[in-house]
């Protein structure tokens, strides 16, 4: 078999706090006995998957595999674009998913089975077309296939990552706590679909291409990977209690229903943000400053 009709498997042995890195042999030896040929890379550090699969991309592969979570799919997804956006049909990339001993927000718009899905997905050849998104920042461009949110949120995300991380979960119940006794709502200027650029404050926005983050959210109930559009999530002004009796709603998508939530689609945003700030994009924080979001759409083949 060529090396553009087999699988690169991108693995991120420390997901899971290491369970990764002892599991993925035996999935890819039942996914190899399915009949698929998957070879292997292993990642060491942050970056190193969007390295290998730009390199693999130039070499001429088109099927990947992401082990790991949201984190290594963003990273291939970042290395294969902007080249496979120009791609014609046949060559399209493919990408398939094996959340082993971590979550996979955008597998579960799919199925709340996670890496036993996915083994069949891969091993029956179930494909489907997925959008991607596209965010130009100042600093650079970048790609993803999940969510992106900024604000509380981000704010949230970045604090745990810079001052919790090693507390586990416990470290990000502080950092919300600190957060919201910080609450402020701010403004982040945007355009959607040409119009007017709003500048109400948010507590945050979240800009989806599937509906769940951090695992089991229901952050946008009306987000759909295919057609075209992110769905836009915006949490106007709102108190320390109301926050704290909308944001637990967010597990079952009620937390749409609240007057100071609004919801929108948009296939273009231009933003006028004047200044970098926290972004939390597919589960990552990275600090940039974004001046318009594109919707490329149907240019990825997932297996699910």
């Amino acid at each position: 078999m060529s090396i553009n009709e087999s699988f690169l498997a991108i693995v991120n042995p420390a997901a899971g706090g290491g369970r990764c890195g002892k599991r993925f042999p035996e999935a890819l030896a039942q996914l190899k006995a399915a009949g698929l040929n998957v070879d292997v890379a292993l990642t060491s550090r942050a970056g190193e998957g969007t390295e290998i699969a730009r390199q693999a991309w130039a070499e001429g592969r088109r099927h990947f595999i992401a082990v790991g979570g949201d984190g290594t799919s963003y990273e291939i997804v970042n290395g294969v674009f902007p080249a496979a956006a120009t791609a014609p049909e046949a060559e399209r990339p493919t990408l398939g998913f094996l959340p082993l001993g971590t979550g996979n927000s955008f597998l579960r718009d799919f199925t709340t089975e996670g890496a036993a899905y996915s083994m069949k997905a891969l091993a029956e050849g179930t494909r489907r077309d997925c959008d991607v998104v596209k965010l130009t920042c100042r600093e650079g461009t970048i790609y993803y296939i999940n969510i992106l949110s900024y604000g509380f949120t981000a704010d949230v995300g970045a604090l745990t990552n810079r001052r919790f991380k090693a507390l586990g979960e416990v470290g990000y119940v502080m950092a919300v706590i600190t957060r919201t006794a910080m609450l402020k709502p701010k403004s982040f200027p945007m355009s959607v679909e040409g119009g007017v650029m709003e500048r109400e404050p948010r507590l945050f926005v979240s800009l989806n291409n599937s509906r769940y983050t951090g695992g089991k959210m229901l952050m946008a109930p009306h987000a759909s990977v295919s057609d075209g559009k992110v769905a836009i999530v915006e949490v106007g002004k709102m108190g320390r209690i109301g926050l704290l009796r909308t944001f637990p709603k967010i597990f079952d998508g009620k937390h749409v229903e609240s007057p100071s939530v609004y919801t929108s689609e948009a296939t273009r945003i231009v933003f006028d943000i004047d200044s970098a700030i926290d972004l939390m994009v597919d589960g990552e924080i990275v600090t940039m400053q974004p001046e318009r979001l594109d919707v490329l759409h149907g240019v990825l083949r997932v297996c699910a």
